[in-house]
């Protein structure tokens, strides 16, 4: 499928352009408590004169320390739209029927902006039904249906660093119900020094490519691009763009040990072993084949970053400086 370009000035003509004047104190809900979530609502917090709401399933003490925490209840319209009264722009970290029951709930509030849990790959790359999507796929089609009512955009941001990270995104408190946020679950385990790592593409040449971001230079970015007077179909991000092959010498060489074993795939290979995983019903299996399919199938690589572009001033972390700041320096000798 053709990867489409984005501009950093793509305008959505169907909303009028707002002011800075008009932006210089909004209301902002992050829909989610995890790891990202949070993330986002601290450099919102830190970085702007905005006002942040978290909005939870449940009771935060900790939390409401620091931030507003608002109790909501996604299956019912009327606790959704009492939360959102006077947002204008919502940051949703949840996904499934909570996330399209929170859009409709923003629609009737008339909140100004949406941005749906993205947070990952291309959406225009990802397979119809993939067990991936976790409905975030109904709810960009059910956003594109209100592009009248309520601007929206996706953040993309490819890989986040803390996949790799000991405990892996669980570590972070990110993707806790995606069934792919344990250490090892994508590609690596940069513990026991294992791989099964999707470097070659389906002409069997090794330039697989992946994009990958810190998730707090995503908490900056995102927080960038609440000051926008109008925002683009895509916002996308990168910290640092690099081929698989290349990205596993280089966790070699910063754990001073080799990946053994190591299995190199490409497209044909993991389909096998997809076929195999599915016929013994390994649940858990075939949700990482299929995050290693859609990485051989490029979903992951993107090469225009509006984001980037729009705010230089974000200076992005490196992936082998974040992961020798999570890992230490190796032994010497």
């Amino acid at each position: 499928m053709a990867r489409e370009s984005v501009s950093p000035i793509a305008r959505n003509k169907s909303e009028p352009e707002q002011s800075k004047s008009d932006m210089s104190m909004m209301r902002i809900a992050v829909a989610g408590t995890g790891g990202l979530a949070r993330l986002i609502a601290h450099f919102i917090q830190q970085d702007t004169g905005h006002h942040v709401v978290l909005l939870s399933r449940e009771e935060k003490p900790q939390l409401s320390r620091d931030y507003q925490v608002t109790v909501v209840d996604y299956g019912s319209l009327q606790s959704l739209q009492f939360a959102l009264r006077g947002i204008d722009t919502v940051i949703s970290t949840v996904t499934g029927l909570s996330q399209l029951e929170l859009i409709k709930a923003a629609i009737s509030v008339r909140v100004r902006r949406f941005a749906p849990a993205e947070f990952e790959g291309l959406p225009s790359m990802r397979r119809p039904n993939s067990p991936l999507d976790r409905g975030r796929s109904a709810a960009r089609q059910y956003l594109e249906t209100t592009q009248y009512q309520m601007q929206t955009t996706s953040f993309i941001c490819g890989i986040l660093y803390e996949r790799f990270q000991p405990l892996g995104l669980a570590g972070s408190g990110i993707g806790l119900g995606s069934g792919l946020s344990s250490e090892g679950d994508f590609v690596m385990n940069c513990r026991a020094m294992s791989a099964q790592a999707p470097a070659y593409n389906a002409n069997n040449m090794p330039n697989v490519t992946i994009c990958m971001t810190a998730a707090q230079d995503v908490g900056k970015f995102v927080t960038k691009a609440l000051d926008m007077p109008q925002w683009p179909p895509e916002l996308r991000m990168c910290g640092q763009r690099i081929e698989v092959k290349d990205l596993v010498g280089m966790v070699q060489r910063l754990r001073g040990q080799d990946f053994d074993p190591i299995q190199w795939h490409n497209p044909a290979s993991l389909r096998s072993a997809l076929e195999l995983a599915t016929a013994q019903q390994d649940r858990a299996t075939m949700l990482r084949l299929h995050a290693l399919i859609a990485t051989a199938e490029g979903r992951f690589d993107f090469a225009q970053t509006n984001l980037n572009q729009l705010f230089p001033d974000v200076r992005t972390i490196s992936f082998q400086t974040w992961f020798l700041a999570k890992w230490g320096t190796p032994p010497s000798g």
